[in-house]
């Protein structure tokens, strides 16, 4: 697979993020149909990430437009991330917008997503401030006024910089730029996977090793030369930031099932960016781009920290 980095300034930054907040379904339809109606008068695309329900109201009460567009679901492995669907999501409005300029993104808060303690959402818009950036997009976050866990509620107020009141977007004063909160409020660890079937410490001088191992669990996986070797790629780049950056010895883990192969890297230095390889770095750039290209070949990366360190989950399919 060929990476390639997004030329800087390609276009302006034009993105509007604003949350509103609801008490019923019916609030919330009415809450979408009026932003999405003016786009689609206006000949503005509009995206949509919510539930299968709340798109079908909504074709329904703007009686089935074209110009309306739904967002994939995140897969049961990416939505365990929110840096992941926030990266995907990029790739899909960055596809839209170059095919039909800029867009209307309307989101709803969806509680299955939500983990053990709502914090996955807090971790979904900080990312999707940063990795949206640089699109024309308008996008505006449905949240209910009394979710389950309230972490779900104090992310959606501080990660908006604008708030929807009475139909108006005005500025949100408890907005806190996204990696000043998660470094405040760290990404939560992924679940436990138990024993890796693979173990192995490592130094700067034993990458080759590491590269190895890897692609001999590859093969016995069942993955073909080309993936195999984007996903070499992708684990030799976070390996070597592991090295260069968070001191030594560093840890491989490896898990294969029947569906493909997940991979840890750890090492015990700290996290300096809680957001990283969201945005492509620029040609010129000497650093920065290893977990960029690491992230456009994986199913999913997630980056977290703790007291023992820094640490990466790649997952990966044939």
């Amino acid at each position: 697979m060929k990476v390639t980095a997004a030329p800087r300034h390609a276009r302006p930054s034009g993105l509007q993020h604003g949350v509103g907040f609801h008490r019923s379904d019916t609030d919330l339809l009415a809450a979408l149909t009026a932003p999405a109606r003016t786009a689609l008068e206006a000949g503005e695309p509009v995206a949509l990430a919510v539930s299968a329900t709340t798109a079908e109201a909504l074709r329904s009460a703007l009686d089935d437009p074209d110009g309306l567009h739904v967002l994939p679901a995140p897969g049961p492995a990416e939505a365990r991330s929110g840096q992941t669907v926030a990266l995907r999501r990029a790739r899909e409005l960055r596809q839209l917008t170059d095919a039909h300029g800029p867009a209307t993104v309307l989101t709803e808060h969806l509680p299955e997503l939500d983990g053990p303690d709502g914090r996955f959402w807090m971790e979904l818009e900080a990312a999707s401030h940063v990795a949206l950036a640089a699109l024309p997009v308008r996008l505006t976050c449905f949240y209910p006024e009394i979710p389950l866990h309230l972490s779900v509620l104090d992310g959606a107020r501080s990660t908006h910089p604008h708030l929807l009141v009475d139909g108006e977007l005005r500025r949100n004063p408890a907005f806190r730029e996204p990696r000043e909160l998660l470094a405040a409020r760290p990404v939560a660890a992924p679940e436990l996977l138990g024993a890796p079937d693979r173990r192995m410490t490592f130094q700067a001088w034993q990458l080759h090793d590491v590269r190895q191992v890897l692609l001999g669990e590859l093969v016995a996986a069942g993955f073909d030369d080309d993936r195999a070797a984007d996903v070499v790629l992708a684990v030799n780049e976070v390996a070597t930031n592991a090295v260069e950056h968070g001191g030594t010895p560093a840890e491989l883990h490896l898990w294969a099932d029947g569906r493909g192969l997940t991979c840890e890297v750890h090492d015990p230095g700290p996290l300096d960016d809680p957001l990283p390889g969201l945005v492509a770095p620029h040609t010129s750039d000497p650093r920065g781009r290893g977990l960029w290209i690491a992230r456009q070949l994986c199913d999913l990366l997630h980056v977290w920290a703790d007291a023992d360190g820094t640490h990466v989950r790649l997952s990966v399919t044939p």
